[in-house]
């Protein structure tokens, strides 16, 4: 699905966080972040010690979600569909993420009535978890 997740979100460079949609199967989701040492938040980030900032990994995930509801719902990018984010619970940052990993942003859909959304999302290095959390979000057709 080239260019699926430009077509689905309005975010661009330098605050686009998914670089690929990978799958959707039901209620679950799976997309790809690449990181890189060239993203301009490590500049300032740890200098010397590139850290990807946990709030920008919660803000994958949070694009992520609403790529895989867009999926979930058939909305192929010119539905007028968007999400928006409105919660966040039960954020825990399990290893650091660093220039060179791959993120595997994956998620399951645990509610969806009337648009709003709960989804359960985590953010994986491999096979370890780097962060998860329950995000809330209003699924909008313009």
């Amino acid at each position: 699905m080239h260019g699926f997740v430009e077509r689905v979100l309005p975010h661009r460079y330098p605050f686009l966080m998914v670089d690929a949609f990978v799958s959707q199967s039901g209620d679950t989701f799976e997309c790809l972040k690449n990181v890189s040492h060239n993203e301009p938040h490590f500049q300032g980030h740890f200098p010397g010690e590139s850290v990807m900032p946990g709030v920008l990994i919660l803000e994958a995930l949070a694009q992520a979600t609403a790529v895989g509801l867009a999926a979930r719902e058939g909305d192929e990018g010119g539905g007028g569909s968007i999400g928006y984010l409105t919660g966040i619970e039960r954020a825990r940052f399990r290893r650091k993420v660093v220039p060179g990993d791959q993120l595997r942003l994956t998620g399951t859909i645990t509610r969806f009535r009337r648009g709003l959304c709960t989804v359960d999302a985590v953010a994986l290095v491999g096979d370890e978890i780097a962060a998860e959390a329950t995000l809330s979000f209003l699924f909008a057709t313009a």
